[in-house]
């Protein structure tokens, strides 16, 4: 009997139990390496991992294997591109500057980073394992909305960083502002459409979801796409990122220029 079955009528348990094992696996294997980073191709993965296997061994519905197939496009894009980042890299600055200032590091590390991280994706792609797991109607009005602005994001996403990465690949471009294409629009078009897909994604599983009643749409699932986007927002994305920006000449016009998130007009 495959043991994932013992589980049968609690997907969402069996997602906490393999992010669990996983996550635990991956702090290992950085141990072994001596090297944090690998957490942020393991957290794109993780997605796949948990859609998936919850697709595999409970899904009977055609609206899932259509929100799992596109979180294995999305966490698939983007694991590729973070690894192809940090190749043959030392260790990320942030996880080497923690590993210098905090005590306990082991300790700290496996809740604050690995634990986190498994915790995030659980609440981001819980609408799809819910999805995977109950009926709903294929072509619903609300499913082929949640597509549609799915691709969006995912455009705003590819996009957005394809221009970065022409931008920096030329050296003349050194200590400049990347402030064309997608980035007139918006300093932030690939958080901006990662968000988006999140938000898409939660209106594709809806119809499997509103079944269960409107506190699972809202109170449980719409955590989803509220997370992600605070996350991107106030934490670990435009944040950051910012931080990084603001030292480069020009900014300060660039930043009254160009909305923060959300594409808009340029203002002249």
């Amino acid at each position: 009997m495959n043991l994932l079955m013992l589980f049968a009528g609690y997907p969402l348990v069996v997602a906490v139990v393999l992010l669990l094992i996983y996550m635990v696996w991956v702090f290992l294997l950085s141990l072994y390496l001596r090297n944090n980073s690998i957490v942020d191709v393991a957290y794109s993965l993780g997605f796949i991992l948990v859609a998936a296997t919850i697709l595999y061994n409970f899904g009977e519905y055609p609206l899932g294997g259509v929100a799992t197939a596109l979180v294995c496009v999305w966490g698939l894009r983007l694991a590729v591109r973070i690894h192809e980042r940090n190749r043959n890299k030392p260790e990320d600055f942030r996880y080497a500057a923690w590993r210098e200032e905090w005590h306990w590091f082991k300790t700290r590390s496996f809740f604050q980073i690995f634990m986190l991280q498994g915790f995030i994706v659980f609440c981001i792609v819980s609408p799809v394992v819910i999805a995977n797991s109950h009926p709903a109607p294929f072509l619903s009005a609300l499913s082929i909305a949640g597509i549609f602005v799915w691709c969006v994001g995912f455009f705003f996403e590819i996009v957005g960083d394809y221009q970065l990465d022409q931008f920096i690949k030329n050296p003349e471009n050194k200590g400049k502002l990347m402030e064309s294409g997608l980035w007139a629009t918006t300093r932030h078009p690939n958080y901006f459409g990662e968000a988006t897909c999140w938000w898409g994604m939660w209106l594709i599983t809806l119809p499997a979801i509103l079944p269960l009643g409107w506190w699972a749409a809202v109170l449980v699932c719409l955590l989803s796409p509220v997370l992600i986007t605070f996350f991107l927002l106030k934490v670990s994305g435009v944040p950051m990122l910012e931080a990084a920006m603001q030292k480069k000449p020009g900014w300060e016009a660039y930043a009254k220029r160009v909305s923060v998130f959300i594409p808009w007009f340029t203002k002249q």
